[in-house]
């Protein structure tokens, strides 16, 4: 799998947590201190996320880690 293709099932992942839990991206923004532009370039897969942004951002949306990680060849955190 290509990074692209995996920043992209990220950000769908972000995407669907989000809307799963009526949050906009604004509001996602503020609980996670990140800027609304970057936050759609995370969701559009356009941009790579560091490791402590990514554990933010499941603390924000208050769901596991397993949620907003894609599977990666057959790989999946449970």
């Amino acid at each position: 799998m290509q990074t692209n293709e995996l920043a992209k099932l990220f950000g769908r992942n972000i995407k669907t947590a989000r809307v799963k839990r009526d949050i906009n991206q604004e509001r996602l923004c503020e609980l996670a201190d990140i800027d609304r532009s970057y936050l759609s370039r995370i969701e559009n897969g356009n941009c790579k996320v560091a490791l402590e942004k990514v554990y933010e951002i499941a603390a924000a949306l208050q769901c596991p880690l397993s949620e907003i990680l894609p599977e990666v060849n057959g790989v999946k955190i449970k």
